[in-house]
């Protein structure tokens, strides 16, 4: 069973950065270059939210409008892991970051589109 870990949240200030890592083990049959991977961030009271996906060869990705410009995403299949580097970052990004591995052609950005999901890491963004 493919698992997902995500790390690098915490706590920073407006304008300030952070890297999220979303780390992939357990492969039985296909191995990392054959999944994409999503990024999505779910807030309280809020609708959860695809924030960026990349293609399985990591050549195509796609950013939600709100994060285009300040959040960078890639894939390292040596490591086995998606990074979500962002940049200036806004209050309204806090949320709980988390992120899926789909069999998906292309960039799937739709929850529906993933079969496996991490527990999520928290970003808080301190205005």
């Amino acid at each position: 069973q493919l698992q997902l870990v995500e790390s690098g949240g915490g706590l920073v200030q407006s304008g300030g950065s952070l890297r999220l890592s979303c780390a992939a083990s357990g492969f039985t049959g296909y191995s990392f270059e054959n999944y994409a991977i999503g990024w999505f961030r779910r807030v309280p009271g809020k609708e959860r939210e695809g924030v960026s996906s990349i293609s399985m060869s990591g050549r195509t990705t796609k950013y939600a409008d709100s994060v285009k410009g300040r959040f960078t995403i890639s894939k390292d299949d040596a490591k086995n892991t998606v990074y979500l580097q962002m940049n200036s970052l806004k209050p309204e990004d806090t949320g709980n970051y988390y992120c899926g591995a789909s069999r998906v052609w292309g960039v799937p950005h739709l929850e529906y589109e993933y079969d496996y999901w991490g527990q999520g890491t928290q970003v808080t963004v301190s205005s």
